[in-house]
Formats: structure tokens, C-alpha cells, sequence
């Protein structure tokens, strides 16, 4: 697999850390909904059911073994949201974080958004090493002294202290999504930022939280006419009046905001026409788009539907110009995953920091890379009997019929139940961190 630096396809993975319990018996709340690295892929986010957001930090390098990266350590732990009940609709509004993005950084503070179905916040997170002393109206414990007693003039000072990290909520932007809000996206302009929901998308400014801008409503006048909705949606990289949208029906379309205030009708719509043999009763179903995401570069983008991964450039809406099936066997056994309903598990994809390699998840808690370059795939599992400090991760492969080889999986013996739907690569390094249910994993490059 080519790496950042690129040029070589015979990148080892090894396994790194792994965070949460071990138990078998999984606690909805700490069941993982989503994964972030940071722009400079020294923080590293989750999210959970629970509403918690989940910091870790990059520990320094260590000179006396310079091979070895320094471990993700939990850095700052805090309550993103709440149960909510809107008594209106009689509906409860679960606490699970949807999406969390970064914000890139300023000053010594780190700022992120973080969403859950109805109400967005952005979050603060500073680092405090000193704290005042030496009040003349305070006492050290916080009371208040009488200022009639104070005989004599003091200067507070600073006095070095443990560090303490601080989240803070320093907006909340809410009550503007009817739906369920399944994107948050921040331009690269750094001031605004878009929600997506199941029919509408909003454009909002960091600093207001009292309004926000439609920019694309699909909704129909009468709802039994309904035939799509929003999946996912995502800010171009570089070009901050430029954003795609994804639909249930597995079309792409691309908009420009300069062109109108609402961006009902798309500047370019990307869609591939189906094959006839292999329609389907499940067809639209495995169409529909889980996710998308531009390349660093802004060239192109990659979307993902239940059995593939496709990349787009930009300048070609016909059809894709690379897809890869992540798990083509399954397509016999659709039937059955459209029962236990994993035939609409929302399976996200991530880019490598140099665009030449993509990652997504898949069932069994494999997950699949793809080389751009080479045009090789391999298929990794993050399982406890590989989770031995810095041992190599081998290639699994799935038996799809036949005489079953020994290293082989059998189609029939993968576990549905366990699944990687979220992954996230470091922006820099060979580093990629990937969910199972309520452990996240750290897989690295073997450094020689």
C-alpha cells in the first residue's frame, strides 16, 4: 500500500493500540459513531451514542526510539450533548454524535464542531498550566474578603499548576433542521460551515447561531411524491463556493453557490448508469450513497454505496474513472442482509494524505484498502488475536465458493454484527484509526 510519501506498495501495517473495553457484553452508550483526526493528525476525536466526545493526543516522539511514533493518549473527555424531548413531535432526540470536524487551528486553543440529530455546537478546547493567586478582595478558596479588612496592596501572580484541559461550548446552533441532520462540512474559508439533513442543507456563519441559510431544499410540496433524500454532503477543499451532495438514488450533484442563493438546480450531476444484469430487487437499496469526500487535492472525490467504492474527477459526470468492490461477495446473500437490516449500514471511506490510497470498512470487522497507484486491494481485520504491540497485520481473504483454502474465511461464517463503518487516516503519516463497534483502533506503517 503507498503511503503519504507514496512510491512504494509494500507498506507493512502493524498494529498500534486499541482503546475501550475488551468485554463482550457492548453498552449502547459507548458504541462509536464517528472518528476525526485533526489537521495535523496529533488530536484524534471520537464520537459515541452516548453523546461523549472522546479526545486523544499524540504523545512526542521519543528520542531514545526515534521508529517509534508516539502512542494517541486520552486528552480531554467531555458530555457533547444530552438527551433531548421535543414535546411538539412527541419524539425523543437521541444524544449520539453524528458527525465531528475540526476547525483549523488559530491560536494555542483547538476548536470543533460536533452534531447530534437536531442541534450542532461548537466546542473550545484549551489547555490551562497556571492559575492567579494573591487576590486583595479573594481568598484562595474563592470567598469573597471584607474590603475593609484589606490593609495592604498585593499583585495577583501566576503560579504553575497540573494541566488542565477544558472543553467549552462557545456556540450552539440549533432549531434549524426539520430532519435528522447527517453531514456537517466547514469551508475553506474558515468562517462558515453547512448542516445536511435527510432534505434540506444550511449555510452557517461561525459567530451567528440565531440563523442560518438554505441553500438546497429537496422537499416536495407533497411528501407522498418524496422519491430521495440527502445522504451525505461535503464543502469543496479549496474553492470555498463549491459543495456536493449525495442521494438515496446514488447521484452526486455538485453546486455553486455563486450561481444562486438556492442551490436547487446543480452546476454538474454525477451518475453512473446501471448495469442491466445486475438489477435486482435490492438495486436502489445497495445504490444509495453513504458518503462522500473530496480528495485533498480537490480533483476528485470518492463515494461509497453498500458494495463499492467509486472516484470521480470532477471534469467527467458519465461515470467514475476507478471503482473497487469492497465486498462483491455479499451480493449473493442480499436477501438475507435486507432481513437483519444491515443492507442500509452507512459504511463511510477515508482518504490516504496523498490521495493515492482509500479506506473503508466492511463486516467480519474487516476493512479494505485500495491502491490507486498499483491497483491493489488488500483486506485487514482489527481483531483482539491481532492486537499484539507492533505485530504485522496479515491479508485476509474470503472463500466465495469451492474448495476452501486454509488461511481462508468462509462467506457464510462472517459476523454481521461486527462492522467497521467508520475509519479515519492521519493527514501526514501512515497512521489510520478504525472503529469496531466500542474499540477504536490504531494500526502504523512498520518502520524499519
Amino acid at each position: 500500500m503507498a503511503g503519504p510519501g507514496g512510491g512504494s506498495s509494500d507498506v507493512q501495517w502493524c498494529f498500534s493500540q486499541v482503546k475501550g473495553a475488551m468485554d463482550d457484553d457492548v453498552a449502547e452508550a459507548d458504541i462509536i459513531s464517528t472518528v476525526e483526526f485533526n489537521h495535523t493528525g496529533e488530536l484524534l476525536a471520537t464520537g459515541d451514542k452516548g453523546g461523549r466526545v472522546v479526545i486523544f493526543q499524540q504523545e512526542p516522539e521519543s528520542k531514545n526510539q526515534p521508529q517509534c511514533r508516539g502512542e494517541y493518549n486520552v486528552y480531554s473527555t467531555f458530555q457533547s450533548h444530552e438527551p433531548e424531548f421535543d414535546y411538539l413531535k412527541s419524539l425523543e432526540i437521541e444524544e449520539k454524535i453524528n458527525k465531528i470536524r475540526w476547525l483549523p487551528q488559530k491560536n494555542a486553543a483547538q476548536f470543533l464542531l460536533s452534531t447530534n440529530d437536531k442541534t450542532i455546537k461548537l466546542w473550545k478546547i484549551s489547555e490551562r498550566d497556571k492559575r492567579p493567586e494573591g487576590y486583595n478582595l479573594k481568598e484562595e478558596d474563592g470567598r469573597y474578603r471584607d474590603p475593609n479588612s484589606v490593609t495592604t496592596l498585593r499583585v495577583p501572580v501566576l503560579r504553575p499548576m497540573d494541566l488542565m484541559v477544558e472543553a467549552s461550548p462557545r456556540r450552539v446552533f440549533a432549531n434549524a433542521h426539520t430532519y435528522h441532520i447527517n453531514s456537517i462540512s466547514v469551508n475553506s474559508d474558515h468562517e462558515t460551515y453547512l448542516s445536511a439533513d435527510d432534505l434540506r442543507i444550511n449555510l452557517w456563519h461561525l459567530e451567528i447561531t440565531d440563523r442560518s441559510f438554505n441553500i438546497v431544499d429537496i422537499k416536495p410540496a407533497n411528501m407522498e411524491e418524496l422519491t430521495e433524500v440527502i445522504t451525505a454532503a461535503e464543502f469543496h477543499p479549496d474553492q470555498c463556493n463549491t459543495f456536493v451532495y449525495s442521494s438515496s438514488k446514488g447521484t452526486i450533484r455538485l453546486c455553486d453557490m455563486r450561481a444562486s442563493a438556492l442551490c436547487d438546480q446543480h452546476a454538474k450531476m454525477f451518475e453512473e448508469p446501471e448495469d442491466p444484469n445486475n438489477r435486482s430487487f435490492f438495486s436502489e437499496i445497495i445504490s444509495s450513497i453513504s458518503d462522500v469526500k473530496f480528495s485533498h487535492s480537490g480533483r476528485y472525490m470518492m463515494t461509497r454505496d453498500y458494495l463499492s467504492v467509486k472516484i470521480w474527477d470532477l471534469n467527467m459526470e458519465t461515470r467514475p474513472v476507478e471503482t473497487y468492490q469492497v465486498h462483491e461477495y455479499l451480493r449473493s446473500k442480499l436477501c438475507s442482509l435486507y432481513e437483519n437490516d444491515c443492507i442500509f449500514d452507512k459504511f463511510e471511506c477515508c482518504w490516504n494524505g496523498n490521495d493515492s490510497v482509500v479506506m473503508t470498512g466492511s463486516y467480519n470487522n474487516f476493512f479494505r484498502m485500495f491502491d490507486r497507484d498499483y491497483r491493489q486491494d488488500v483486506t485487514f481485520e482489527a481483531s483482539r488475536e491481532n492486537s499484539k504491540p507492533r505485530s504485522v497485520l496479515k491479508p485476509r481473504k474470503i472463500s466465495t465458493g469451492g474448495k476452501r483454502k486454509k488461511d481462508e474465511i468462509s462467506v457464510d461464517s462472517l459476523d454481521f454484527n461486527k462492522k467497521i463503518l467508520h475509519t479515519a487516516w492521519h493527514p501526514l503519516d501512515n497512521i489510520i484509526a478504525v472503529a469496531t463497534t466500542n474499540n477504536l483502533y490504531i494500526f502504523q506503517d512498520k518502520l524499519n
